[in-house]
């Protein structure tokens, strides 16, 4: 059974714009990229929205529903009150493109920045390497980021402070943590995560683990034990006396 739904939607460039209110027809199983792809086609052929996948995957389709970063592909209409109108807007923490699409290439450039994988030299006959599972399980959670980049646009320190110059941000320390723990990596990167990609930034408010589609828990498993490293590092008092003996 078919009803309607009214979705406002922003409209415009970075220099100008509004949001308008589109009523469309939803019916079962619809998600709110289906609503948009609908509108896009039926009465706002102009309308500029970034998708690929439709499964949740390719992370391209997030936008902020009713004030949530969300991905549309993911969002059932059914999870949302339809009663008045669902608003649909770009993330704030990028600039913006048109309509719905903002520019996210900030982040690949962030990427750039942070130290690569460093192997240590095999440690079997036949030029391999040993691991625990222990270890591989650590990291495997890492590799599911599909680089939506909802969690970049939640934390107040690019979205609220715009401090893109000082901090990488929650994906990026994700990112560095699949690194650094990595038990085959001998790069070190907790000078950078200190000084240069501003870890100390983050106050450790869980909003991005709460918006993660993929379900990894950013802030226990990746930001505190990166953070862990940091103060073992530079502020533990028993470390310091001992690299002052030490040289």
């Amino acid at each position: 059974m078919s009803a309607t739904a009214t979705f406002r939607i922003w409209r415009g460039t970075r220099d100008a714009g509004e949001f308008r209110d589109y009523t469309t027809s939803v019916t079962e199983g619809m998600v709110v990229l289906d609503a948009i792809h609908q509108i896009q086609a039926e009465q706002a052929g102009d309308m500029a929205v970034r998708w690929n996948c439709k499964a949740g995957k390719c992370g391209s389709c997030s936008a902020e529903i009713n004030g949530m970063p969300r991905l549309m592909c993911m969002t059932r209409l059914n999870q949302i009150p339809l009663d008045k109108p669902v608003k649909v807007e770009p993330m704030k923490a990028f600039p913006l493109i048109r309509d719905l699409v903002t520019d996210v290439s900030w982040n690949f450039e962030v990427k750039k920045t942070i130290r690569k994988f460093r192997p240590r030299p095999a440690d079997a006959p036949d030029g391999t390497w040993r691991m625990a599972q222990d270890d591989v399980d650590r990291v495997q959670e890492f590799r599911k980021c599909i680089e939506c980049f909802l969690c970049q646009d939640v934390c107040h320190v690019l979205r609220d402070h715009h401090m893109h110059s000082e901090f990488i941000g929650p994906r990026f320390l994700v990112y560095a943590a699949a690194l650094e723990m990595n038990p085959l990596d001998v790069e070190d990167r907790v000078g950078d995560l200190r000084k240069k990609h501003g870890i100390g930034l983050c106050n450790i408010t869980k909003c991005c683990t709460k918006v993660c589609p993929e379900g990894i828990t950013i802030t226990d498993n990746a930001i505190i034990p990166l953070k862990e490293r940091v103060v073992d590092q530079f502020f533990d008092p028993l470390a310091k006396l001992f690299r002052r003996h030490k040289g």
